[in-house]
C-alpha cells in the first residue's frame, strides 16, 4: 500500500521543492462550486460566462490554491503541518482543459519557533504564472509515515436533468388542453399550475369548485386563467372528464387528488370510457442517475397478471411511447428471474413468445429480448459473465416486467434506493393519462404531462 511520509523540521532543506499536475475538468469546477457553495455564473454558467471577460467557464481561483495545500500538507512538509499563513496572487484564468503544475519551494527556516516559509506558484501548460504567493507553516518535529487514504470516488448527477430534456423537447408545441380530475390538494394543482405555465398544457380544472379554490388559497395561485368546471364530487369530476375526451373537448386526462381506480373505472367503462382495440397499460418514464439513458418500466400500475395477449400490447404502447420522444428503435427487456425459458416460471415463456410474436411482425418497432435478469438488462459485464449475447443485454431502454407486483416495486426501488425521479402516463386509450402520484415531485409531474404533449403532437428529437 503507498505510504505518506513528512519531511521533519531539521531533514527540510532551504531550497527544497515539491510539485504536482492536475488536468483541470469541468466536473471539478462542480465538486468545488458543491464544496464550498461558491456558484458564481462565472464558473458554473456557460452562457453568462461567454460574455464576460474571459469568455468561457473558468476554475475557482482557489481550486489552483487547494494544489499548494496538497503539496504542503502531504509532501512538503507533510503530515503534522500545520499551516499559519498564505498569500496568493491570482495573475491568470483556468480554463477547463488546463494543465497546471503547482510547485512549492522552501526560502526560509525559523528553528526557534520550528516556523517554515515557501515560496509557491502554479503555471499552466503553456508556462504563464497563473498564481504566486507564499506560506508559512509550523514544520512537524516528529516522522509520520501512513498508509495513504484512498478516497471514494465521486459521482456527480443533476437531479431531473433527462426530465429537463423531455421537456426542451416539447419546445415550439402548442400545449395541449387537459382535463385535470379533482385537483383539490395543494401538490395536484400546483403541478397542474406548474405545467401550463411551462406551455405543456391547458389546464380545464374539475371537481368541487370551494375545494379546488380552497387548495389555491393555500399555495398562493391565481386560477383567474383557468377554466374551472364544477362537481359534486371526485366521481362525477372523473365520470365529465372522460365524457370530454369522448367529445374531443380535451387532448389529455390528469389525474389529481382521487385514487386511480376511481379516475380509472370511468376510463374503461365499456359504453362511456376511453377503451380502444389496443389494451390499457402504464409506463413509468424513469430518469434514474446511474442508467446511461432513460428507461419506460411496463406495467407498473394498470394490469395486475398480464396475459401473453396483454403483454403484446403493453409492450407496443411503450414502444409507440418512445417512438414520440425520438428514439426510433428502442430496445425491449422482457424481464423475469432466469435468462432460460423454463415451464416452471411463465414469464420466461411469455417472453420467448413475445420474440416470436417481434419475429413475426405482430410487434413492431423495436428490438426485443428475452428472458432476461434485470442485471443483464442493465449490465453488458454482467450479460458477458453469463455468457448472454443479445443486442438488448446492457443497453435496453423499455422493460417489461412479468406483473404490477414486480413492475411496482421495481419503479420505487430506483425511485426510493437509486435516486431516480420517476413519471408516469396511461396509453392505449383515446387519449393520454398523466398518472400521477401524491408522492411525485413537480418536475415529475411536467415530465409526465411533456410525455403526453409528445404522445399528442409526435415531437421531433431525442431524450437519449
Amino acid at each position: 500500500m503507498e505510504q505518506i511520509r513528512n519531511l521533519t523540521f531539521d531533514e527540510i532543506e532551504i531550497g527544497a521543492t515539491a510539485r504536482l499536475t492536475r488536468t483541470l475538468a469541468y466536473k471539478d469546477i462542480e465538486l468545488f462550486a458543491i464544496m464550498s457553495g461558491d456558484v458564481n455564473p462565472a464558473h458554473v454558467d456557460a452562457e453568462y460566462a461567454k460574455s464576460d471577460m474571459f469568455h468561457e467557464v473558468i476554475a475557482h481561483g482557489m481550486w489552483s490554491g487547494a494544489l499548494i495545500s496538497n503539496l504542503l500538507g502531504t509532501e512538503l512538509p507533510g503530515p503534522g503541518t500545520v499551516y499559519l499563513n498564505q498569500s496568493l496572487r491570482f495573475l491568470a484564468p483556468v480554463a477547463v482543459g488546463d494543465t497546471v503544475t503547482a510547485v512549492v519551494r522552501v526560502t526560509g527556516k525559523d528553528p526557534l519557533r520550528h516556523h517554515v516559509t515557501l515560496d509557491c506558484t502554479v503555471t499552466n501548460q503553456r508556462g504563464m504564472a497563473v498564481i504566486s504567493g507564499s506560506a508559512e507553516v509550523l514544520a512537524p518535529t516528529e516522522k509520520v509515515s501512513r498508509a495513504r487514504i484512498v478516497m471514494p470516488e465521486a459521482q456527480l448527477h443533476q437531479s431531473g436533468h433527462r426530465y429537463e430534456q423531455l421537456i426542451d423537447l416539447t419546445r415550439g408545441m402548442a400545449p395541449i388542453r387537459t382535463a385535470v380530475v379533482h385537483p383539490v390538494d395543494v401538490i395536484s394543482l400546483v403541478g397542474a399550475v406548474e405545467a401550463a405555465r411551462a406551455g405543456l398544457i391547458i389546464p380545464v380544472l374539475i371537481g368541487p369548485e370551494a375545494k379546488i379554490r380552497a387548495a389555491a388559497a393555500l399555495a398562493e395561485l391565481d386560477l383567474t386563467p383557468f377554466e374551472l368546471l364544477s362537481v359534486a364530487h371526485s366521481d362525477a369530476a372523473a365520470e365529465l372528464a372522460v365524457a370530454m375526451a369522448r367529445e374531443g373537448k380535451v387532448d389529455a386526462l390528469m389525474k389529481g387528488s382521487l385514487h386511480t381506480d376511481e379516475l380509472m373505472r370511468a376510463v374503461v367503462n365499456a359504453q362511456t370510457g376511453l377503451r380502444t382495440a389496443r389494451r390499457m397499460s402504464h409506463v413509468f418514464a424513469i430518469d434514474a442517475p446511474h442508467y446511461p439513458r432513460a428507461l419506460f418500466i411496463t406495467d407498473a400500475a394498470l394490469n395486475i397478471a398480464p396475459s401473453l395477449e396483454d403483454k403484446r400490447d403493453i409492450v407496443q404502447n411503450a414502444i409507440d411511447l418512445v417512438h414520440a420522444l425520438g428514439i426510433a428503435e428502442p430496445r425491449v427487456a422482457l424481464l423475469s428471474a432466469v435468462e432460460t425459458v423454463t415451464s416452471s416460471i411463465p414469464s420466461t415463456l411469455h417472453a420467448a413468445a413475445l420474440c416470436k410474436m417481434a419475429e413475426r411482425g405482430q410487434i413492431t418497432g423495436g428490438i426485443l429480448d428475452g428472458p432476461l435478469a434485470f442485471d443483464n438488462a442493465v449490465s453488458l459485464e454482467a450479460a458477458k459473465t453469463k455468457g448472454i449475447t443479445s443486442a438488448v443485454a446492457g443497453v435496453a431502454d423499455i422493460f417489461l416486467v412479468p406483473d404490477l407486483e414486480a413492475g411496482n416495486m421495481l419503479a420505487k426501488q430506483l425511485e426510493y434506493l437509486a435516486d431516480a425521479e420517476v413519471a408516469g402516463i396511461v396509453l392505449g386509450a383515446r387519449v393520454p393519462i398523466i398518472l400521477t402520484s401524491r408522492a411525485d415531485k413537480t418536475l415529475s409531474r411536467m415530465a409526465s404531462c411533456a410525455l403526453a404533449l409528445l404522445l399528442a403532437r409526435r415531437g421531433k428529437g431525442s431524450i437519449r
